[in-house]
């Protein structure tokens, strides 16, 4: 009896310590390293003043009823602000303040803000545009996941932009991501809510004149949304975005393996790429909130049986097992450098068949709160596909390196 009091208290306790570590783990949706770091010395661009702050501008589409609220909006929100990022930044970090006001000569900081209706997003977007050349037309819509705060993802952003040398667009699609593990519910029914918005903002990207292609970088939650917003195109007519879908990256995915299977029927796998780790605790968390069912973030391609489901889907696989991002790793897309350098020369690839092309939409206006700087191409970038044979048979769906095509370590340049 006694033995028996004590087996359910220590289960208690017990339990007690794993609900905590997990709640720190989906908390990793966000960074899985402590975000208050000071600045390192070194510049991530030679081009770039030694002690300026990097001004990147990011056009926000949210469907958050406040900054600091996880209520959704009535309508959806729309902006352009400008992120500076300290001279000192080291790749992989999001140099915050640990107390007082952020400084940007050592820390990421919100430096301009200007709201925008819906046809003022549209013209700004396509004003933005104006006078890119080739992949420089691109735009990288980034959709966090959950438990991320509107400074979070927004710095993220300008952090991956940053680190992977994107010289395109960026576009942050933020919505209500609850930031406890008990609203993990309620933060599914945000996302849920969010559908709509994302689709819209998506279809009227690929409206755009112009406008090259659009990328799609996805977190955990927030890839589960981005495949919806995604099928809800498809069922509209639009599976590909008027022809302009890029590479869609699904980091981490928090998606039932069954549902992705769903959503991807109306898709063109050939875009999408997924990001694994058998290591990530947070979505071993997941896999149990949902009556564990497994979750297509945690699929392991060095398992048989995992393996053949991954093959079946379709997508292009990279296994991040082995990188370095934080103890619960959740969240090596940004944390880990090779990774998110991958994912940059990925998305900013250079194409022969419109690398000439110009975005000519007029005159760009003069906006004293944004600078638009396109970033140098990066180092190590893949070379230039050949252009494609005219009747020549679609290209394989599945990576040119057997590493990638066999779920195995992600190929780094």
């Amino acid at each position: 009896m006694l033995a028996g009091r004590w087996t359910t208290r220590g289960a208690r306790a017990a339990a007690a310590i794993w609900l905590a570590a997990a709640v720190l783990g989906l908390g990793g949706c966000v960074t899985d390293k402590v975000n208050e770091v000071t600045s390192s010395v070194g510049d991530v661009f030679a081009t770039a003043e030694p002690q300026a702050p990097r001004r990147v501008p990011l056009f926000v589409v949210s469907t958050r009823k406040g900054k600091d609220t996880n209520e959704l909006a009535d309508a959806t929100k729309y902006s352009l602000q400008t992120i500076t990022v300290p001279p000192g930044h080291s790749v992989g970090q999001i140099e915050r303040a640990s107390f007082g006001h952020d400084d940007p000569a050592r820390h990421f900081t919100v430096a301009a803000f200007r709201g925008l209706d819906e046809s003022e997003f549209k013209n700004e977007i396509a004003s933005h545009l104006s006078g890119r050349v080739g992949s420089n037309r691109d735009v990288l819509v980034f959709v966090h996941g959950f438990n991320t705060s509107y400074d979070d993802a927004r710095f993220r952003l300008a952090q991956v932009v940053t680190d992977g040398r994107f010289g395109g667009v960026p576009v942050l699609f933020t919505w209500p991501a609850s930031g406890s593990l008990f609203d993990y519910e309620a933060a599914k029914e945000s996302a849920s809510a969010s559908r709509d918005a994302l689709a819209q903002a998506l279809m009227e990207l690929g409206d755009t004149p112009d406008i090259g292609r659009i990328h799609i970088l996805a977190h955990s939650m927030g890839s589960w949304l981005t495949m919806e917003a995604l099928r809800q195109d498809a069922i509209a007519g639009k599976p590909d975005l008027n022809g302009k879908l890029g590479d869609v990256m699904l980091a981490a995915p928090d998606i039932d393996v069954g549902v992705f299977r769903n959503q991807i029927a109306k898709l063109d796998a050939s875009h999408i790429s997924v990001l694994v780790s058998a290591n990530d605790r947070a979505l071993s968390l997941s896999r149990h909130l949902a009556g564990d069912r497994p979750r297509v973030g945690a699929l392991n391609p060095k398992n048989s049986a995992d393996k053949t489901v991954l093959d079946q889907l379709g997508v292009r696989v990279y296994d991040v097992s082995n990188e370095a991002g934080g103890i619960y790793g959740h969240s090596m897309y940004g944390d880990a450098p090779d990774v998110v350098k991958k994912i940059g020369s990925t998305i900013g690839a250079k194409r022969v068949q419109d690398s000439d092309v110009t975005a000519i939409l007029g005159s760009r206006p003069v906006d004293d709160k944004v600078t638009v700087k396109s970033l140098p191409p990066a180092t190590g970038a893949p070379a230039p596909a050949s252009a494609p044979t005219p009747g020549a048979p679609p290209p394989p769906t599945v990576p040119a390196t057997p590493e990638a095509a066999n779920g195995s370590a992600l190929p780094l340049h």
